[in-house]
C-alpha cells in the first residue's frame, strides 16, 4: 500500500497572502464576511504569530464597523467573534498594533452587544464577555502605548453614548443608536442606574483631560473629536461637556517659548476647540450658553492672531549693519508716515456728527450707520481698531483736540464780542392810538398786565402776614429762646415682648415676600466657578443667597450660647431666643425649603453649608456662640426623611453635598430600614458616603453595622457591603450571639 503524502505546511506570508484573497473576496461581496470571520478565528488567536494576529485584528475591526452588514448580520459575527477578541484584549505583553486593531473591534463591538443582551437576556455569556474586554481596556487606558490610549477614548465614548439616555434624533433617523432608553426595568442583567453612573464616571475621565489643560495634543484633540456626538444627541452630558470645553484654555504652550513643535501643537490644539465650539454655535442657536460660545471663539481667534502674527513678522534691520549703508540708503529705506487729511470745520453752528467725521466722500456722509445691527457694528469696529496703524489713530486724535480748541476759541470770542444786556425800553405811544386822557409824556401812567386780586384774597394774605413788633422785643424773643435751650423729640415708647416678636414676625415675612414674584433659576444654569459673585442678578437665587446670609450672619458675634442678645439683662425682649430675628428667618427658611423639597434641596444644601462657614469663624474666633449648623442639618434630615420613597434619589445628593456628616446625621437614616422599600435606599446613601468620603467612612460604617445588628430585613444587603469594606466583623457578631444564646440557654436549663 502506497504511503500518504506529507501534507505541505504553509509559512506565515503565504497564509497571509491567502488570507488577503478572502479579504478582497468578502469587499466584494458582503455575504462572505460571515465565513471568513468565523474561519480565520481559530488561527489568530494569541498563540498564533504577530503577523497573523495582526491582520486577524485589523481584520475584525473592518468587519465589525462595516455599514454594509445589516442589524442582524452584525449581530451574529459580534458573538460569533467576542471570546477571541477577549483573548487578544487580555494577552499580557500583547503587541501594540494587536491591541490597538482590538480595541477599535471593541468599540463597535460594544452597542452591538448590548442591543442583543437587550433583546436576548438569556445570553449571560456574551455580557460577561464584553464586561470582562471593557475592564481590561479601563485598565490598560493609562498604561500603554500612544496609539493604544487614542482608540481606549474611542471605546470610552460608544460605551457613554450605549449608557446614557438619548434625545431620540439618532434612532429617528437610522435606527442605529443604542442609548439607555431601550432597556426595559425589569431587564435581569442590565440594571439602568448602574450603567448611567458607570457612564458618567467614564464621561469624568475623558473630560479630566480638559480640565487639567494638558498640552498633549494628541490626547486633547482626540478627545476634543469624540464629545461632539456625545454633546448633539446625549442632553444630559451638554452643559457639562461645554462648560469644560469653554474652561479649556488651548493655547496654554503659548506661555513656553515658541519653538517649532510646540507652534504646531498649539495650532491643532486651539483649531480643533475652535471647530468644536463653531459646530456646537452652528447645530444649536438657542443654547444658553451661546453667547459665551461666541466670546469664546472671537477670543481664541484674537489670542491666536496676537501669538503667530507678532512671531511671524519680519526681524528688524540690525543697527550695526544698517549703520553701514550711509544716511542716504537708510532714508531710502524707512517707510514713510501716512498722512491722514482732515479738513477744518466750515464756519457758523456744526452738530456733533460733524465734529467727529474725518471725510468729505458724500457717500459716506450719506450712509445711515443705525441701519447696522449692533452686534455686526461692535465686531467691525473691534477688527478695525485691532488692525488700524497707530499713527493713523494719533493722527485722527489730534485732528479731532483741534477742532474742539478751535470751536471752543470761536464760542468764547462770540461770547467777548456780544454787548452787555440792557433793560427793554418800552416803545413810544402812537398818539392816534394811545387811550383818552393820557399824553405821550406821561410818566405816571404805569399799565398794569395782570388780574387785579379780589377782596378775599386781600384778607387772606393779611391774616397770614407776620405781626409787626418793634425792634426792642426782638432782642427780647432771642433771650427768652436761648434761655429755653436745645429742643429734643421725647423717646419713642418701649415695646414689650410680645410686640418685638411681632414686629420680628412681619420682617421676616416681608423678606421672603418677593420670592413670590422672581422667576425660577433655568434648569440649566451654566457654573460660574469660584470667583463669581455670591448675588450679581436680582433673581430667585440672588435673593435665596441674601436670606441665607441674613439667617446666618446677621447676628454672628451678637449672641452667647444660650442664644440671648449680649449685653442685654433678663427679661429684656431681646433676651428670648425665639425672639431673635435670624431664628426666625431660618424656622420660615426651613418651612419653604420642606413645602418643596424635591426641587429646594440646592436651597437648603446651600444654607446649611452657610451655617457650617458661620459656625468655624466662631469657632476661630474663640466668641461664646450658640452653634447653628447640626441643629438645623438634622432638622432637615428628620423633615425629609417623613416623605422619602424607594425611588428617591434627593438624600444621597443632599448628605454628598453638605459640608460636614456626623453620627447623629447619619444615624437619622436607620429609620429608613424599618421600611423595606427604603432599605435599599439608605444603604445605598451609606455606601456613597463610603466610596466618595473618606472622611466619613468609619462614620458610615458603623451606622450600616448598627442597621446589620438591629434590622432583620435589612441584613443581606447590609452584609454584602460589610464583607467588602470591613471584613470579619458579620463573623465576629455571629460568634458573639450565638454565645450570648448559649448562655442564655444554659440559665434557663439551670
Amino acid at each position: 500500500m502506497a504511503a500518504a503524502a506529507p501534507v505541505k505546511t504553509l509559512s506565515v506570508s503565504e497564509q497571509i497572502q491567502q488570507l488577503n484573497g478572502a479579504r478582497n473576496l468578502a469587499l466584494e461581496n458582503a455575504v462572505y464576511y460571515d465565513k471568513i470571520v468565523k474561519g480565520i478565528l481559530p488561527i489568530i488567536g494569541p498563540s498564533s504569530p504577530v503577523e497573523l494576529r495582526r491582520w486577524g485584528a485589523e481584520f475584525l475591526a473592518e468587519s465589525l464597523s462595516t455599514p454594509v452588514l445589516s442589524t442582524r448580520d452584525k449581530e451574529n459575527l459580534t458573538v460569533a467573534v467576542l471570546e477571541t477578541l477577549r483573548s487578544l484584549v487580555e494577552s499580557p505583553n500583547e503587541d501594540p498594533v494587536v491591541l490597538r486593531a482590538s480595541v477599535i473591534a471593541a468599540a463597535s463591538a460594544y452597542p452591538v452587544i448590548m442591543r442583543w443582551i437587550i433583546h436576548n437576556s438569556y445570553h449571560v455569556e456574551s455580557w460577561e464577555h464584553i464586561s470582562a474586554i471593557k475592564s481590561s481596556i479601563m485598565r490598560i487606558w493609562d498604561s500603554a502605548a500612544t496609539p493604544v490610549r487614542l482608540c481606549c477614548i474611542k471605546f470610552a465614548q460608544r460605551v457613554v453614548l450605549a449608557q446614557t439616555a438619548s434625545n431620540g434624533t439618532e434612532q429617528k433617523y437610522n435606527g442605529l443608536d443604542v442609548s439607555l432608553n431601550m432597556i426595559p426595568a425589569n431587564h435581569p442583567l442590565l440594571d439602568p442606574r448602574a450603567l448611567e453612573a458607570e457612564a458618567s464616571g467614564l464621561l469624568d475621565r475623558m473630560l479630566g483631560i480638559l480640565q487639567d489643560n494638558s498640552s498633549d495634543a494628541l490626547f486633547v484633540d482626540a478627545t476634543l473629536n469624540t464629545l461632539s456626538i456625545l454633546i448633539r444627541s446625549r442632553p444630559g452630558t451638554s452643559s457639562r461637556i461645554t462648560s469644560v470645553v469653554l474652561n479649556f484654555n488651548p493655547l496654554k504652550l503659548a506661555n513656553s517659548p515658541m519653538t517649532p513643535k510646540n507652534k504646531v501643537l498649539v495650532r491643532s490644539m486651539e483649531k480643533t476647540t475652535r471647530m468644536l465650539l463653531i459646530h456646537l454655535l452652528k447645530r444649536d442657536q438657542g443654547n444658553p450658553l451661546s453667547g459665551r460660545i461666541q466670546q469664546q471663539i472671537e477670543r481664541l481667534m484674537r489670542s491666536r492672531a496676537e501669538i503667530f502674527d507678532d512671531a511671524n513678522r519680519k526681524r528688524a534691520l540690525a543697527e550695526q549693519p544698517a549703520a553701514n549703508y550711509g544716511d542716504a540708503k537708510r532714508q531710502k529705506l524707512e517707510v514713510g508716515v501716512p498722512q491722514l487729511q482732515i479738513p477744518p470745520l466750515p464756519p457758523g453752528p456744526q452738530s456733533l456728527a460733524t465734529l467727529f467725521t474725518l471725510t468729505n466722500n458724500v457717500g459716506l456722509q450719506g450712509f445711515d450707520v443705525t441701519q447696522v445691527p449692533a452686534p455686526f457694528a461692535a465686531r467691525i469696529c473691534v477688527k478695525t481698531l485691532a488692525s488700524i496703524d497707530q499713527r493713523i489713530l494719533d493722527q485722527a486724535i489730534n485732528g479731532i483736540r483741534s477742532r474742539l480748541g478751535a470751536f471752543y476759541v470761536a464760542a468764547a470770542a462770540a461770547a467777548a464780542a456780544a454787548p452787555p444786556p440792557s433793560e427793554q425800553q418800552p416803545a413810544p405811544i402812537n398818539a392816534e392810538t394811545a387811550p383818552l386822557g393820557i399824553d405821550e409824556d406821561d410818566d405816571d401812567y404805569e399799565p398794569n398786565f395782570y388780574a387785579a386780586e379780589d377782596t378775599e384774597q386781600i384778607l387772606n394774605k393779611l391774616d397770614t402776614a407776620p405781626p409787626e413788633k418793634p425792634v426792642g422785643q426782638n432782642t427780647e424773643a432771642s433771650a427768652t429762646l436761648a434761655a429755653l435751650g436745645q429742643f429734643k423729640l421725647p423717646p419713642p415708647p418701649s415695646l414689650d415682648a410680645e410686640a418685638v416678636a411681632k414686629v420680628g414676625q412681619v420682617t421676616a415675612s416681608r423678606v421672603f415676600g418677593p420670592l413670590s414674584v422672581l422667576e425660577e433659576p433655568p434648569l440649566r444654569k451654566p457654573k460660574a466657578g469660584i470667583n463669581r459673585l455670591a448675588a450679581s442678578s436680582y433673581d430667585r437665587e440672588a435673593w435665596l443667597t441674601l436670606i441665607t446670609r441674613l439667617a446666618t450672619r446677621s447676628t454672628a458675634g451678637l449672641e452667647d450660647v444660650n442664644g440671648k442678645v449680649k449685653g442685654e439683662e433678663t427679661g429684656d425682649a431681646l433676651d428670648r431666643p425665639r425672639m431673635a430675628l435670624s431664628n426666625m428667618i431660618r424656622e420660615m427658611l426651613y418651612n419653604y425649603v420642606l413645602e418643596d423639597w424635591r426641587r429646594r434641596i440646592e436651597v437648603a444644601v446651600a444654607w446649611l453649608c452657610e451655617e457650617w462657614y458661620n459656625d468655624q469663624l466662631t469657632k476661630r474666633s474663640q466668641i461664646d456662640a450658640p452653634l447653628h449648623y447640626e441643629k438645623w442639618a438634622l432638622r432637615l434630615v428628620d423633615g425629609i426623611v417623613s416623605y422619602l420613597t424607594a425611588q428617591d434619589k434627593v438624600l444621597t445628593r443632599f448628605l454628598a453635598e453638605i459640608p460636614e456628616l456626623s453620627r447623629a446625621l447619619l444615624g437619622r437614616l436607620k429609620s429608613l430600614c424599618s421600611d423595606p422599600t427604603t432599605v435599599q435606599l439608605a444603604l445605598t446613601t451609606l455606601l456613597y458616603q463610603v466610596m466618595m468620603r473618606p472622611p466619613v467612612r468609619e462614620i458610615a460604617l458603623d451606622t450600616v453595622a448598627d442597621i446589620w445588628s438591629e434590622y432583620e430585613e435589612a441584613r443581606p444587603l447590609a452584609a454584602k457591603y460589610l464583607v467588602k469594606w470591613r471584613p470579619g466583623f458579620i463573623e465576629s457578631q455571629t460568634r458573639a450571639m450565638e454565645a450570648g444564646n448559649g448562655d442564655t440557654n444554659m440559665a434557663v436549663a439551670a
